[in-house]
Order: structure tokens, then C-alpha cells, then sequence
């Protein structure tokens, strides 16, 4: 059986680029951490847009330019990159369906003991890939390591740590 975790969006625009918060700079140190010394397999997913992102819904919603695809912005912090052994997951939404599917391949190859989360935003990506999966894998332990994300406020980190903990999401503090 393994152990999955799973580092979300940890890309320059969300930590110190256009959607960078003082929160997200101070978790790195926490996420880098956690994925060098994890007992398992480490997967990394990557906010993923096109030029054409403010003409998109969510760029309607929220009109800042982000993690354009070939962009400084896009990709990974250096310290988390350098522990990236494979592709990263391209996401073009909030929540990943290839996240779902390479989830259960891996599953089909040997069995998931457990799934865990660090990453940003919370309240945005990290709840949405979180809640999917519980969705695919009602049966399989997924916690999210509060110290190894952040929001997009802090108010709204700790709302969506409430929302995960109500839906049977273990939240390390």
C-alpha cells in the first residue's frame, strides 16, 4: 500500500507573484519539508491558463493574469521544483479530473493508503482537489496539513479547513 501527497499550485504567481500573500511565502519552508521527507509518492499539480484567461469564466470572476502557461509566474517555486522526480499536473480548473484518473491508476497498481494535501490556496484549489477525491476515494484517509497552506486571506483559509473537517477531511494543524 502507498502514501500519496500531493502539493498543489505551489507555482510564483501564488507565492510571490501577482496572487502572492506574505502566508504563501511562509509556507514554504513547511511544503519543501514535508515533500523531501515524505513516505510515499509526491505528485505536484500546476495552476495552468492560456493567454486567453481574462476572456475565461474564471478570469471574469477574477481578472488577474496568473500562472500563464510558459510564464515565470507559472512555474513552480525553485525549492519545490527541485523536488519534482515527474511531470507535474496541469490543471486548467479549480479541481483536477487527470489528478482523479492518475489517482487511480496508481490505486490499480497499489492500493492507497492514504492521501494528504499542502499547498494553495486553501480555500480555492486545495478544497476543491480535496473534496473531488474524497469523491473517488470515500474509503481512502485524506488530511490536509493546515501549516502547509494558505488562502487567499487567512479568514478564508480557515473557512476552508472548517468546510474539509465537516466533510471528513482530517486536518493537521
Amino acid at each position: 500500500m502507498q502514501n500519496i501527497l500531493i502539493v498543489v499550485d505551489m507555482q510564483n504567481d501564488f507565492v510571490d507573484g501577482s496572487l502572492g500573500t506574505p502566508e504563501a511565502r511562509r509556507i514554504v519552508g513547511h511544503v519543501v519539508e514535508k515533500a523531501a521527507g515524505f513516505d510515499g509518492r509526491v505528485l505536484f499539480t500546476q495552476d495552468t491558463h492560456r493567454g486567453d484567461y481574462l476572456e475565461t469564466q474564471e478570469g471574469k470572476n477574477l481578472p488577474v493574469k496568473h500562472c500563464i502557461q510558459g510564464t515565470e509566474g507559472w512555474k513552480l517555486v525553485p525549492e519545490v521544483e527541485a523536488l519534482r522526480e515527474e511531470p507535474a499536473v496541469l490543471k486548467e480548473t479549480f479541481g483536477s479530473s487527470d489528478l482523479v484518473e492518475i489517482l487511480k491508476e496508481l490505486d490499480a497498481q497499489d492500493p492507497i493508503r492514504s492521501i494528504e494535501f499542502v499547498g494553495l490556496c486553501t480555500d480555492i484549489c486545495v478544497i476543491s482537489n480535496a473534496l473531488l477525491i474524497k469523491a473517488f476515494f470515500p474509503e481512502v484517509p485524506i488530511a490536509v496539513d493546515a501549516r502547509g497552506c494558505a488562502g487567499v486571506t487567512p479568514e478564508s483559509h480557515r473557512r476552508a479547513l472548517d468546510a474539509m473537517r465537516m466533510c471528513q477531511i482530517e486536518i493537521i494543524e
